[in-house]
């Protein structure tokens, strides 16, 4: 009897073990930051960021080798773990013996090292010198599979030789769906040729077309891709002008109902005023970008002093 109840018991132990242990939450396993920052686990805001588990380990961001090279070469755009679609407007900065001849070569890579697209970054001022020189490059290239990849920008070796190589690393990211949309901006060209003067009417305002990565706000994308104003060489060369970036001007609401289009912007310095021409361009190339959306009929300003004359 005594070993009856002793069996009963004992089993009444392990089972009461086995639902507790399968009542306990169980910690994901975990190999890298992006899984976990995936699974909610908490991020320390530091640089680069850290992000740590209940089971006591720490995982930290990849950003390349971006702080080793901080007194060599800065990318301003992109940033490390950008999610990049093309065109990429490269810009930086870089000492002025980074270069030779005013420039310096940039590759881009998938994550097996294979490269997909490259480009010759231009200096922008006088590379003589062993200041820091900003540049730019535009850098075109086809979507990958993939969703990892790196930039690199190669320090221009023409002597050849191993000791005086030098690069600098910068891990990115692509989308997995892309979405077509257009930039409305300014052509002085067409303008010119439609009217015989400088009309700045909307008729001169055209599309050039880009690439966003597909998110829940395509339409706060798109805006602040506009606002930042590039263009590439072929679309200066043809006529395009925009008005932007304005220093400090930045969006920082939008909201879409009965079809009405409320955008809030921040302008701190006041450049979103101005004479009605230049006023009516920048005011033009918001309304059409932003009409290009489905469900978009008008196009209202917050606050209502901004993009007037």
């Amino acid at each position: 009897m005594n070993k009856k109840i002793f069996i009963f018991i004992f089993g009444i132990i392990i089972l009461g073990i086995i639902a507790v242990d399968l009542a306990m939450p169980k910690l994901k396993a975990v190999s890298n930051f992006g899984e976990c920052i995936a699974y909610g686990y908490p991020v320390m805001e530091s640089y680069p960021r850290q992000c740590g588990t209940p089971d006591g380990k720490t995982f930290v961001e990849n950003i390349g080798n971006e702080l080793e090279k901080s007194d060599l070469i800065k990318s301003g755009n992109p940033r490390p773990n950008q999610t990049i679609t093309s065109p990429l407007f490269i810009k930086g900065e870089a000492r002025g013996y980074w270069f030779f001849e005013a420039s310096f070569p940039i590759k881009l890579l998938d994550a097996d090292g294979k490269e997909i697209a490259s480009a010759i970054a231009q200096a922008k001022s006088d590379w003589m010198t062993e200041d820091f020189v900003p540049f730019e490059v535009v850098l075109q290239f086809t979507n990958p599979d993939i969703k990892e990849g790196t930039l690199v920008f190669k320090k221009d070796n023409p002597s050849g030789l191993v000791e005086n190589d030098d690069e600098l690393i910068i891990p990115v990211n692509f989308p997995e769906v892309v979405k077509s949309v257009q930039l409305y901006y300014y052509n002085q060209k067409i303008d010119q040729e439609m009217f015989d003067y400088i009309s700045c009417g909307s008729e001169a305002i055209l599309p050039v077309e880009r690439e966003i990565a597909l998110t829940q706000t395509p339409i706060q994308d798109t805006i602040n891709l506009l606002l930042e104003g590039n263009i590439t060489s072929q679309e200066k060369t043809a006529g395009f002008t925009p008005m932007f970036p304005l220093e400090g001007v930045k969006l920082i609401g939008a909201n879409l109902k009965d079809g009405t289009l409320t955008l809030e912007f921040d302008d701190p310095m006041n450049l979103t005023g101005g004479g009605s021409c230049r006023v009516g361009i920048m005011w033009n190339q918001i309304r059409k970008t932003a009409q290009q959306f489905s469900g978009v009929e008008n196009v209202r300003f917050l606050p209502e002093e901004l993009f007037q004359p």
